[in-house]
């Protein structure tokens, strides 16, 4: 067997297509777009680039035929932020071999520690942690939703006997929305709605510049207890944005503000895989046209609550549930609309949790996202830190010790 470096057109597209051999009998399979894919991999469309490296491989065996494909990376801005410098690597695949999948991982390790890395995290990706991210370990009875991750339940065995360690779970919860929600939720989300100094307000196109500033700033604060918290600049944003403008609803951003502070915030999409499956990977004129006609016709049945961020002083305070609130109407008067996932919440986020319970949402997929320590004898106490479940206390904490 050889492994070779991705580093022209034809291991480009091998690269790509692999999935087809590893999917070829799974009907719950969603090839991500292969422009998306690509995006990731190109240093003028990935911002990560500026402050960061990737590479790709791919494994053959003796008569040329891939069998396996890895690809790793350092993002500079947080590989230091831990005991050990702690790179990435993802958008594994590979045919059900485990000495082949060993391999591909020897190489992104060889890789990773030729840049001074100590550790890896995996399947991961090199951006922000709303696509490909975490292993699927459980929920393999659906079709995955945009961004989230979708690989053979035999993985994980590769993963784990290879030594890659459990660092944080991320669940995915549903809402069935031809149910009703807990009657408790919506008179709490009534009361915060109506609070006085309290304003909710939908994002708007020709306001986007504002609604992505404050989206950014309450992002920063919600998030900064996150261990290796790294904050995120607008120049980062606002490209998601203008990716995923063609399916949006405005109506379907929502904003808190408190005397117009922005305080709060969640993303909702409806769910373009519902549309890609058809696609094979493929956005050309012909599917570009296919498309405009199936979001025409409502087959996006699905949609994906992509981030919900409050800042900490905000929080317990029921801005969550203000938020939606006012998503309420929007959401059932589309009456094609069935489901709600809430993807995803780690296990080090115990908050988000209780509000997923408390909206009757019922457990959907579980990630694993995995730590690899290189050096055996350091392999101990893994595992993410949770993010305290008052954050008003954390925040008042880190005040007084800053």
């Amino acid at each position: 067997m050889e492994i070779i470096v991705v580093d022209d057109k034809t291991s480009h597209f091998d690269f790509l297509n692999l999935v087809d051999k590893i999917y070829k009998s799974d009907e719950h399979y969603v090839r991500p777009l292969d422009k998306d894919i690509s995006n990731i991999f190109n240093p003028k469309k990935n911002i990560y680039f500026k402050f960061g490296d990737a590479v790709r491989f791919l494994l053959k065996d003796d008569s040329g035929e891939i069998l396996g494909r890895i690809a790793a990376f350092v993002n500079e801005k947080k590989a230091y932020g831990f005991d050990q410098p702690t790179g990435g690597l993802g958008f594994f695949e590979c045919v059900n071999d485990k000495a082949a999948a060993f391999l591909l991982f020897d190489k992104a390790v060889e890789w990773l520690k030729s840049k001074g890395m100590e550790a890896a995290d995996g399947p991961i990706n090199f951006g922000e942690n709303d696509n490909f991210w975490g292993l699927l370990v459980e929920g393999f009875d659906d079709s995955p939703t945009y961004g989230m991750q979708y690989n053979p339940s035999y993985y994980q065995s590769f993963y784990e006997a290879y030594g890659f360690e459990n660092y944080f779970e991320q669940v995915t919860n549903r809402l069935d929305l031809k149910k009703p929600f807990p009657a408790r939720f919506w008179k709490i989300a009534e009361w915060i709605g109506k609070k006085p100094d309290y304003e909710f307000k939908y994002f708007r196109w020709t306001q986007k510049d504002k609604f992505i500033e404050d989206m950014v700033e309450v992002y920063n604060e919600a998030w900064k207890f996150h261990e290796n918290f790294t904050p995120l600049t607008k120049e980062k944003v606002e490209p998601s944005f203008m990716q995923a403008k063609p399916i949006a609803i405005e109506e379907l951003l929502w904003y808190a503000y408190y005397k117009g502070e922005p305080i709060g915030f969640i993303l909702m999409y409806p769910d373009v895989n519902q549309i890609f499956k058809h696609f094979n990977g493929k956005l050309g004129l012909a599917n570009k046209l296919r498309f405009l006609w199936l979001k025409r016709k409502n087959v996006m049945t699905r949609l994906r609550v992509v981030v919900l961020g409050v800042k900490p002083k905000f929080q317990k305070s029921g801005v969550e549930s203000g938020l939606f609130y006012h998503l309420r109407d929007h959401v059932f008067s589309r009456t094609w609309l069935e489901e709600m996932e809430l993807s995803w919440v780690g296990d080090f986020n115990p908050k988000m949790r209780a509000l997923q319970d408390s909206m009757g949402a019922e457990f959907s997929k579980r990630h694993i996202t995995y730590r690899l320590i290189f050096d055996p004898a350091k392999r101990k106490n893994v595992r993410a830190s949770s993010i305290p479940r008052d954050s008003k206390e954390s925040l008042k904490k880190s005040d007084v010790n800053s």
